[in-house]
C-alpha cells in the first residue's frame, strides 16, 4: 500500500516539480492542491499519510491551514510538514511548536525530496524532524 502524500502550494511550477519528484518514489501516491482551503477538503476526503504544506500562501497560509486541520477530527491525526524558505532556527522551532512534524527548506532539491519525505514518514513515530 503506497503512502499517500498531499502537496499544498499556491505556485503552479513548484507544485508540479514537487509532484513529479515525489512520484519518482514508487511507494508514494501523490496529489496536490493550490490552497489551504482546498487542502482542508482534499485531506478530509483522501486521508493522506502526510501533508507537505507551503507556509506562505494567499488567503489561508500554512499555519492557519495546519490549525484548521488539527481542529477537525477527520484530519487531526495527519502529520504536516512545512515547506518554506524561512528556515532560521527560531522559525523552525515555531513551526514545530505549532504541531508540524518537520520542515523542508525551500527551494528544495527535487532529486532529494522523495528521500526527505521517506525519512519524515519513517521518523514520524520518533518525534519532530527539522
Amino acid at each position: 500500500m503506497p503512502a499517500r502524500i498531499l502537496y499544498v502550494d499556491d505556485e503552479d511550477d513548484i507544485r508540479e516539480i514537487a509532484e513529479m519528484s515525489l512520484e519518482l518514489e514508487p511507494e508514494f501516491e501523490v496529489r496536490s492542491c493550490a490552497s489551504g482551503a482546498a487542502a482542508l477538503v482534499d485531506a478530509a476526503a483522501w486521508r493522506p499519510d502526510l501533508i507537505l504544506l507551503d507556509v506562505m500562501m494567499p488567503d489561508m497560509d500554512g499555519p492557519e491551514t495546519l490549525k484548521r486541520l488539527a481542529a477537525s477530527p477527520p484530519t487531526a491525526s495527519i502529520p504536516v510538514v512545512f515547506i518554506t524558505a524561512r528556515t532560521q532556527t527560531h522559525e523552525v522551532e515555531r513551526y514545530l511548536a505549532m504541531g508540524a512534524v518537520g520542515v523542508i527548506a525551500k527551494p528544495f532539491d527535487p532529486m532529494a525530496l522523495a528521500g526527505d519525505v521517506k525519512k519524515l514518514l519513517a521518523s514520524r513515530a520518533d518525534g519532530p524532524v527539522a
